[in-house]
């Protein structure tokens, strides 16, 4: 069928392409490195125009196809959706395009795409709007929709595609997963009639739970990848989809038949998706199209308070007190801690506990524990002060254990049913209640006011589920809950000016753009001690800015001087956070700890802004590592570092690996537990093996 341009727009090194069928009125959307402009073979390859804007109304026919059941795209409300004009606006800063949509039921669509000039990457939403006399109901709307993937491939390509996602659990997070097209039986049919589709996300509170809300398809032969993440911190869905030679990805708001979704528009009223952050490269790999991806939130850190432009160093005390600070317990670790280096000094969770109850059950109520601190908590932060560092302190926020007080104050918790929702040891505030809302400004703001906190720990550890009474679905009651909850975070930045906050969720689960737009850093994971840390702290850098990353370096008085400087190596993935036996170090442990220091203030820079490049075979088991990784970080600032780690078993006798283009080759200092044996030889850095469960860090200038 015959395609015709409406218009090709570059922004930045991207060319952004909107389409036509001759005999279709609605419009579609690609995009392709600008490099590659003139190299597709689109005259090869049959594909269909599918509208950019994909939603399905209730009343509307679903998708044929034998899609009705596993996608809502292509249904009839979608189709409907004509091409009308398109409005380009440009400042120094940002390009902004607009493509007009509407149904000529009286519904109008606006696709925004907004580039922000310097960004590797774009942003795209969709905003609908009910312009007819009537009430209308959604039950899916994308944020994105990129067709005809790979145009430079004749026909459906075989054996050519990608598809690249990010799998996550609890203390597992960012695990790479990567299946060619036709594993996933994405192969159009001989008809090029049935449609083939494989949609995925998450259910709940908890974004970072299964999959992280991210998919990249890569062009083996032609060496073109794209890539997406999704902004949004409740229900989402990603989709890969084909019925012909065109590839397709979209993907936003988890639809109602995956996210139990659905939404209605009065007359006159609108409704604004989540954002997406999209990107396409050439070369480079999988690691270079995420790096661009994750290059987008660079812009909101510069807004950050002025010492995280540093990257300080963390005490958090949860791993030496488990839970139970008190005034004396921090005293004794502030002693031994003393001008270590340490900027910030968080007092973790239990800070409220009653006697007798854990402090896992007990969140909610946010009165402080006169057991733990019988001269109040006024004195402790004034001795954190006084050792020359910011004082921090947890919060869980939205959610309320089962021990407190809150607990049975069902008249503010989120329902299901009529009846509150409740896991074994959690219930949930509903956040768009004004009552929860003053309730929460005064025990957390309130509390960070009065004792002049300027670090926040923000934790969340359990999740909705499939969403909460009060609105047409399920699921949208969940997303207005999450929005609300988003709002408040902005509120404590706005009451509370510089303040830090981290962003954890079971650690990790709430790592997605939106949350680290909004916050300074992000627990990495629950993993506190375990030997797979830097495989998992290596993973996320295809996720988030390793500047954002607090990795755990828990220390204890049983460790060897091997075992403190592998865990504290770990934390040069991103920022160091120390916990442990502080208190009970020997001299020889403490020097492990002190070099470490020094070592990351020399590289902090090259965290900050720099460029990663991954080594070594693939880790099968992240619990029982075999082989060894390397990761060779080459910052701006024309500094670069290396950091190896081996593993159990299947050690070369030297691990080779070869030093990307721009990185420094001179061996300027390196750290270990003991003397390293390394060289840089015609661009080879060379490192003698010697021990399992080793780290080597090399500094290069």
């Amino acid at each position: 069928m015959a395609i015709k341009e409406i218009s090709k727009i570059p922004v930045g090194d991207m060319l952004l392409r909107y389409e036509q069928e001759t005999d279709f009125a609605t419009a579609g959307f690609s995009v392709i490195p600008l490099e590659m402009d003139g190299k597709t073979v689109d005259q090869k390859k049959f594909y269909r125009i599918n509208s950019l804007v994909q939603w399905k109304l209730v009343g509307d026919m679903y998708p044929n196809c034998y899609g009705h059941g596993s996608s809502m795209r292509n249904s009839e409300s979608a189709n409907r959706l004509d091409y009308k004009k398109q409005e380009v606006e440009e400042t120094p800063e940002v390009k902004v395009i607009r493509t007009f949509l509407e149904d000529a039921r009286g519904y109008r669509a606006v696709h925004v795409v907004t580039y922000h000039k310097g960004d590797q990457s774009f942003e795209m939403k969709n905003i609908v709007t009910n312009n007819s006399d009537h009430e209308i109901t959604m039950e899916a709307l994308s944020s994105f929709e990129i067709g005809n993937i790979s145009p430079f491939l004749e026909g459906d390509g075989p054996d050519s595609l990608l598809v690249h996602r990010l799998r996550s659990k609890w203390s597992h997070e960012a695990r790479l997963c990567t299946e060619t097209v036709e594993d996933l039986q994405l192969e159009p049919s001989w008809s090029t009639w049935a449609v083939s589709s494989e949609r995925f996300g998450q259910t709940g509170s908890m974004p970072v739970k299964k999959f992280f809300p991210f998919v990249a398809i890569e062009d083996t032969k032609n060496d073109v990848l794209w890539g997406v993440q999704l902004a949004h911190e409740a229900s989402w869905q990603m989709e890969v989809y084909r019925q012909d030679d065109g590839l397709h990805i979209s993907g936003g708001l988890a639809d109602r038949e995956f996210g139990h979704w659905m939404k209605k528009l009065a007359p006159g009223e609108s409704f604004e998706t989540p954002t997406a952050i999209i990107s396409t490269c050439k070369g480079g790999g999988i690691d270079h199209i995420c790096q661009r991806l994750t290059q987008a939130g660079q812009k909101y850190l510069k807004q950050a308070p002025e010492s995280e432009q540093h990257l300080p160093i963390i005490f958090n005390e949860y791993c030496t007190t488990w839970g139970c600070p008190s005034h004396e317990n921090i005293k004794g670790i502030l002693n031994a801690i003393e001008g270590k280096g340490f900027e910030y000094f968080v007092i973790d969770c239990g800070w409220f506990k009653e006697d007798g109850v854990p402090w896992d059950i007990s969140m909610g109520d946010y009165n402080i524990s006169q057991t733990l601190f019988p001269d109040g908590l006024d004195k402790t932060v004034s001795m954190i002060r006084e050792k020359g560092m910011k004082p921090g302190i947890w919060f869980e926020i939205d959610n309320i254990g089962s021990a407190a007080k809150a607990y049975q104050n069902t008249d503010h918790q989120l329902k299901r049913d009529g009846y509150p929702i409740s896991t074994y040891s959690r219930r949930f505030w509903d956040m768009n209640d004004p009552w929860v809302q003053d309730y929460l400004t005064k025990k957390v703001i309130g509390t960070l006011k009065d004792y002049r906190f300027e670090y926040m720990k923000m934790d969340y550890n359990d999740t909705i589920g499939i969403g909460c009474d009060g609105s047409e679905s399920l699921g949208e009651g969940l997303r207005k809950n999450m929005e609300a909850s988003a709002e408040f975070v902005k509120k404590v930045s706005k009451e509370v000016p510089g303040i830090i906050l981290e962003n954890c969720a079971s650690g990790g689960h709430k790592l997605e753009p939106l949350m680290m737009s909004l916050c300074s850093m992000a627990s990495f994971s629950d993993a506190h001690e375990c030997e797979e840390i830097p495989i998992i702290a290596a993973n996320l850098h295809r996720a988030i800015l390793p500047r954002q990353s607090q990795i755990w370096a828990v220390i204890r008085k049983t460790d060897s001087v091997k075992r403190i400087a592998y865990s504290v190596a770990n934390t040069f993935l991103g920022r160091m956070c120390l916990s442990g036996d502080v208190t009970e170090l020997s001299k020889e442990q403490w020097k492990a700890i002190d070099d470490g220091i020094a070592f990351y203030k020399k590289i902090a820079p090259i965290i900050k802004d720099g460029y990663t490049h991954r080594f070594g075979p693939k880790i099968t088991s992240e619990r029982h590592p075999q082989g060894w990784q390397g990761v060779v970080r080459v910052g701006a600032n024309g500094e670069a570092y290396a950091l190896i780690h081996m593993f159990y078993g299947n050690l070369p006798e030297y691990i080779e690996i070869s030093l990307p283009e721009g990185c420094p080759q001179t061996i300027a200092e390196t750290y270990s537990d003991d003397l390293v044996k390394a060289s840089v030889e015609q661009g080879i850095l060379k490192v003698k093996t010697s021990e399992e469960m080793k780290a080597i860090a090399i500094y290069l200038k």
